[in-house]
């Protein structure tokens, strides 16, 4: 199965078919890959409502079930990717000694 045409939209990073699908775990937003590929590790289907969503295939769930399509996520396959961030902001600069009285023990 392959997704509808109003779901296709393209990266505005490297120009590729991509659609948006809502993770079934924690209901984020991610891109996958328009075309179905048997070497994609997610599966993807359109809810009753209209919605895609996206599963990871895990060894507990390996199958693809009826209605759903196997996809790539976009993140893996992008030729554009956004650059990475760390999770602790750059490396501050240092103007100076903060004017503080030290605090040390009294005895």
């Amino acid at each position: 199965m392959k997704p509808s045409p109003h779901h296709i939209t393209n990266c505005r990073r490297c120009n590729a078919r991509i659609c948006w699908a809502l993770t079934t775990a924690h209901g984020k937003r991610q891109p996958v890959n328009a075309e179905p590929t048997a070497e994609g590790n997610v599966a993807v289907m359109q809810g009753p409502d209209g919605v895609l969503y996206v599963r990871s295939i895990t060894k507990d769930r390996p199958e693809i079930r009826p209605g759903e399509w196997q996809a790539m996520p976009h993140h893996a396959t992008c030729t554009a990717p956004p650059p990475r961030r760390s999770g602790r902001p750059g490396e501050r600069q240092r103007t100076g000694v903060r004017p503080v009285p030290w605090q040390g023990r009294q005895p």
